[in-house]
């Protein structure tokens, strides 16, 4: 019973953590033009 006082709020803060670096991710336009990079890979320099 003393373990869950410990990882309930370690299980909340993890998931407020990876939705803030999910947020921080989108806010910096990490997902725009997918295609470009994996098209990137690609082209001969």
């Amino acid at each position: 019973m003393e373990s869950l006082f410990l990882l309930i709020p370690f299980s909340v803060f993890l998931a407020l953590a990876i939705i803030a670096l999910l947020g921080w991710a989108v806010h910096s336009h990490q997902f725009e033009d997918l295609d470009a990079e994996a098209e990137r890979i690609l082209d001969d320099d």
